[in-house]
């Protein structure tokens, strides 16, 4: 080949044989970091199948990356005196591109372990925080083995690509640099498009072969996802949702809901006073950190991870069909104390204008209450000090309140920190005879991890640790908060921000979004119950609303867990799809209109949806109809 095949057009096949191995590589580090998720009853030959899909997607982005180089050695072919100056442009516009595309790949990698997803314009959400990210991935030692690997992998791409180019360019043919031309621009382009069928190019559907979610995704490649994503979200019909109508929306919403409304296009409605008369003057909504109910040993995590939450439950109004609306922790705090959903990759407190809700803060603020919010690490992350302060939130205590000795991490100082410095802050806002609104936002069980020294964990997993740590610090709460005079007139609600990937069955692994709620104050003033109703985030302002016996005019997609009002479905947001479940159905729907129906109870990873087209319809106007809602409600 090398005798025949002009030198200029070697050099590009060879760059591309060997960004194909890097991006192998990249790809077989991923598979080792979730080897656990095959399980026992994996196939040698599946996972080939998907890491030979990858090298489809590889293709495409090489193809995408060497053509313009092609371009321009091809012209130095026919033109000599221009290949010379060409040479050195065209190796540093391979080694650059090519390099980023790895950068792109190693960053994949953490973030498919957390999010189970490949890497989307999601990530750039964080970008306004760059040091804040970089923190969080250099203090955890796992990554680590991701970044050295990916320094090594780029600098020997470098090193090599110099070395191809400096092969002399020997004198062929006229016709053989034509015909090789030729031929070589039709190989790109085929490979740009990832199939030869002529109807449509490779899409991320492609690589859906098998019924494992993780293999599905394995054979992707991140900068196909990430750049597919954000042409998505560029395209016009993209930037809002259209679902259907808003009045449309706004008539199946009421209907849903149960709100008996004359304005067409209003969901408010009042809530009235409760009957049953509680003791209870203030509120602390403690939002865990990536606390999974898969978590708990209530649902049937065998390591006793969360004996103090477990123990909690069984003292309070319990429901164990609870989902977050979200997988980031935007998602968590901004549907918990705003009772409104998650759409797509919008994150809620970022924005041109600050925008304001009927939340929380703002209606518990109008019955004399203060409000204050707690979180372990800095305020402006994720713009939560700003946005919160605008909605009526009259203290942030983040990481700047704190001494610099006690600060551990990029994310600030240990749980059981901040939960001991909360303490003081609650009886000085009790002594001066106010009621208090008070968000507690806890860390720890997010990476870095650390664990305090004068903590002993019983098991040998550090994320197990956290967990068991997590919930030490809960305890230690509550029972310094046993000891305040405010303690027995308040109202507790635990819920997490969202929850953790946990042995995913599928795409949109459920322990994600299922995490465990509760209400729970002193002395019996919520009888135990457990409700098996689906619920979530959504309804927790109404329902600490009805707990305190305040007024409350319902502008939300929330509803009184108390009230006669059940919902038939839950939905929840995954960035580029929404899940919809009832008690036997889970619904996956994906933007691009392909849906996914399971019987989930049974971890059945049988696609009903073909065969249950009226139950798919059901799920997802009871969705849509109510995202459409909320984005008019935006408007």
């Amino acid at each position: 080949m090398q005798s025949h095949l002009p030198a200029s057009l070697s050099k590009i096949l060879k760059t591309y044989l060997l960004g194909l191995g890097i991006f192998t590589i990249f790809r077989i580090i991923l598979l080792g970091s979730q080897w656990h998720q095959l399980g026992e009853n994996y196939e040698i030959a599946t996972i080939l199948r998907a890491i030979v899909m990858g090298v489809r997607f590889d293709t495409v982005i090489l193809c995408y990356i060497l053509s313009l180089p092609f371009l321009l050695l091809s012209i130095g072919l026919f033109i000599p005196k221009a290949s010379i100056r060409l040479e050195g442009p065209v190796r540093f516009l391979v080694i650059l591109l090519c390099s980023i595309a790895f950068v792109i790949s190693a960053a994949d990698i953490p973030y498919f372990n957390h999010f189970f997803s490949r890497l989307s314009i999601t990530a750039l959400e964080w970008m306004d925080s760059p040091m804040f990210v970089l923190g969080m991935i250099t203090q955890e030692p796992k990554y680590w083995a991701i970044l050295l690997p990916a320094i090594l992998l780029i600098y020997s791409f470098i090193h090599t690509v110099r070395s191809i180019f400096r092969a002399p360019n020997r004198p062929t043919r006229l016709i053989a640099n034509i015909a090789f031309t030729l031929i070589g621009a039709l190989l790109l382009v085929a490979g740009m498009r990832g199939r030869l069928a002529h109807k449509s190019p490779i899409r991320v559907g492609t690589a859906y072969f098998s019924q494992s979610a993780f293999l599905n995704q394995l054979g992707l490649n991140p900068n196909f996802t990430f750049l597919k994503s954000y042409l998505l979200s560029k395209k016009k019909e993209n930037q809002e949702i259209h679902f259907m109508s808003d009045s449309l929306a706004l008539s199946m919403t009421q209907n849903f809901l149960a709100i008996e409304n004359k304005d067409a296009m209003s969901i408010s409605r009042t809530q009235g006073i409760s009957q049953t008369q509680h003791n209870l003057k203030n509120v602390v909504v403690i939002l865990m950190e990536s606390m999974s109910a898969s978590k708990m040993t209530r649902h049937g995590n065998p390591n006793n991870l969360t004996p103090f939450l477990d123990s909690l439950s069984y003292k309070s109004a319990y429901y164990p069909n609870a989902y977050s609306a979200g997988i980031h922790t935007f998602n968590g705090i901004f549907s918990s104390l705003f009772s409104l959903p998650a759409i797509y990759r919008k994150h809620p407190m970022k924005g041109a204008v600050i925008a304001e809700y009927d939340g929380l803060f703002e209606n518990t603020k109008k019955q004399g209450h203060q409000t204050i919010y707690f979180c372990t690490h800095d305020g402006q992350f994720d713009n939560v000090e700003g946005f919160l302060t605008a909605n009526k939130c009259d203290e942030i205590i983040a990481a700047d309140d704190y001494p610099s000795e006690e600060i551990k991490s990029t994310l600030g100082v240990p749980d059981d920190y901040m939960f001991r410095a909360a303490v003081p802050k609650l009886n000085q806002i009790a002594s001066s005879n106010k009621p208090f609104t008070a968000v507690i936002m806890t860390a720890s069980d997010h990476g870095p991890y650390y664990i305090p020294p004068y903590f002993n964990a019983k098991n040998k997993d550090k994320k197990q640790q956290i967990v068991e740590y997590a919930d030490w610090s809960l305890r230690a709460f509550f029972e310094q908060s046993k000891e305040q005079p405010w303690y027995d007139s308040t109202l507790f609600v635990l819920i997490a921000d969202h929850g953790a990937v946990m042995r995913p069955v599928y795409e949109m692994p459920l322990s994600f979004n299922h995490v465990p709620l509760l209400f729970f104050a002193p002395n019996g003033e919520i009888p135990t119950q457990v409700n098996p109703e689906v619920t979530g985030q959504l309804d927790v302002l109404p329902t600490i609303m009805d707990y305190l016996n305040l007024p409350f005019e319902n502008n939300t997609l929330g509803i009184n867990l108390n009230d006669t009002v059940n919902r038939p479905y839950m939905y929840f947001n995954g960035d580029d799809k929404y899940g919809v479940l009832d008690h036997n159905w889970f619904l996956i729907q994906k933007e691009d209109g392909t849906s996914g129906l399971y019987r989930y109870q049974k971890e059945d990873v049988t696609n009903y949806s073909s065969a249950e087209k009226d139950k798919v319809d059901s799920m997802r106007m009871y969705a849509e109809s109510q995202l459409q809602t909320y984005q008019y409600i935006l408007k």
